[in-house]
Order: C-alpha cells, then structure tokens, then sequence
C-alpha cells in the first residue's frame, strides 16, 4: 500500500509539473491578449467618441470652438492610453494603481474645455494594490483558475469603469446633455437602468430610451432618446482579428487546463483513499 500511494504521488508531482508550464503559457497569452486589447480599447473609444460627436450630438460638438474640440479630443485619447496602461497592471506583483494614476494630474490640461473635464485617475483606475492571486501557486489548477477569473473581471470592470469616464468627460465638454444625471450616465455604461430601453446602433455605443422627471421634450411624453459610450469586449474582440486570435488561444489553454484540473483532483482524491486505507490496516486489531 506504501508503495501505491508513492506511485499515485509520482502521478501527481508530474501533474503539478504539467500545470505550471500551463500556467507558464497562459500568462504569456495574457499578456499578449492584454497588450492588444489595450491597444483596441483605445481604437475603438475613439470611434465611439467620434460617432457620439459627430452622428450623436454633431450639433453640441460643432458649438465648441476649434481649441475646445482638440482638447476634448486629446482627453479622449489620455483616458484610452491610461486605459491600456491599467490593463496591464495585473500581470506584474511590482505595479500598483497608485503609481498609474498620478499620470494623470495635468492640472488644467484641456481647461479651455471645462476645466473639470481632465480624466479623474479616482474613477478610472482601480485599485490592484491587493495581487494576492499573481504570488498564488501555481501548480494548483484552482489558484490558476481564480488568477485567470480575477483578470477577466478586471479587464471588465476597466471597460465600465472607462465608459463611465469618457461620458462624463463628453457631458462636462458640452457635447452629451448636461441635464442628464450621474445615474443615467452609469447606467449607461453598465446598459441595466430598468426603466431604460436599448436600441439598436453602432458598436460600443449605446441608444438608451429613458424617462426624465420633468422632461419637457414634448407635450404628450417624457421619453427623452441619448447616445452614451459603452466599451463592450465582445464588439471590441470581434473587431480586431489579432484579439481574436489570443482569445482563441486563452481558450484552448484553458481546456488543457480543465482537464488537467480534473486529473489533478482525482489523483488527489485516489491518494486520500489509499492513505485512509493504509491508516486503518495500520490500526486494526484482531481480538
């Protein structure tokens, strides 16, 4: 029996063995995968942007004088890069959000605009001091597994919270309504208001039906339509075959790693059986 539960050990350092060379490679696909959406993210905020200004609300964005619409245009482009930066932060135990969002202070960068309209490293960054899962071990294919959820949430939550910003940086620039409150604008990013219908439009960009109290847009109705930004990683991985590709290739790391996990379990459980096994012949007394 001694000798079954040091085979079945064997079995299962070879496993461990196994996943952290898994774990080797979907790091490095996440890496990949990241530094790309990091760079769609930004394409795509500015498509979105510029669908919202020019399609949206053109005639907002054309009461903006020349000086204005390029420092909304710049603040645009910082929120993406920073964006992007964030990302990344994930895949380091060194980074924190602290250091990222000091970037962010400019002072009046784009105050011929509204000089609340500069990104607000508060509401953007998340705070990625606490990496409990980068230091996790990684030949167990259950830290591996919450790692790899935990960046997945991150990465949409950056999405929410980027969409949230870049709204806001439009509302306080003149170009979306500034009548519309700081509720519509998160719902907008998070697309779950209930009183709000969604229509259809362009990608990343959300067509909500909303009810204002005392909306006065009309005699008979207080429906008000607006466009609102709305980052969706589906669109954004849809749009961009290198995205794509390293979603395909986190996604068949992943069965490798599913059945690894499998097996790593069971060997775990055969190897409990036996060591109970051999601890009751060892205490075992015939009367």
């Amino acid at each position: 029996m001694a000798r079954a539960i040091e085979r079945i050990e064997q079995d299962i350092a070879a496993l461990q063995e196994a996943i952290r060379a898994i774990a080797i490679e979907l790091q490095s696909a996440y890496a990949s995968y990241l530094n790309t959406l990091g760079l769609a993210v930004r394409k795509q905020l500015i498509l979105a942007s510029y669908h919202l200004c020019t399609q949206g609300y053109p005639e907002n964005f054309l009461h903006l004088s020349l000086n204005q619409r390029q420092q909304l245009q710049q603040a645009v482009r910082k929120l993406g890069e920073l964006a992007a930066e964030q990302l990344l932060i994930y895949l380091t135990t060194e980074e924190s959000g602290e250091d990222e969002g000091d970037e962010m202070d400019e002072g009046d960068e784009i105050h011929e605009v509204d000089e609340e309209v500069t990104p607000s490293s508060s509401s953007l960054f998340l705070d990625t001091s606490n990496s409990q899962y980068l230091t996790a071990n990684t030949s167990d294919p259950i830290e591996l597994a919450k790692w790899q959820q935990k960046l997945e949430e991150v990465a949409q939550d950056i999405l929410k919270k980027l969409s949230h910003d870049a709204n806001l940086l439009l509302q306080k620039a003149g170009v979306l309504p500034k009548k519309l409150p700081e509720p519509i604008l998160a719902a907008a990013a998070a697309a779950s208001e209930a009183s709000a219908e969604v229509m259809p439009g362009p990608p990343n960009l959300l067509n909500l039906v909303i009810e204002i109290e005392n909306e006065q847009q009309s005699e008979d109705s207080g429906l008000t339509q607006i466009m609102a930004i709305n980052l969706r990683l589906g669109e954004i991985e849809f749009a961009d075959v290198t995205l794509s590709s390293d979603r395909k290739r986190i996604r068949s790391i992943l069965v490798q790693l599913n059945k690894l996990g499998r097996e790593y379990k069971k060997r775990y459980k055969e190897k409990a059986i036996a060591e109970a096994e051999a601890a009751w012949r060892a205490s075992w007394f015939e009367d």
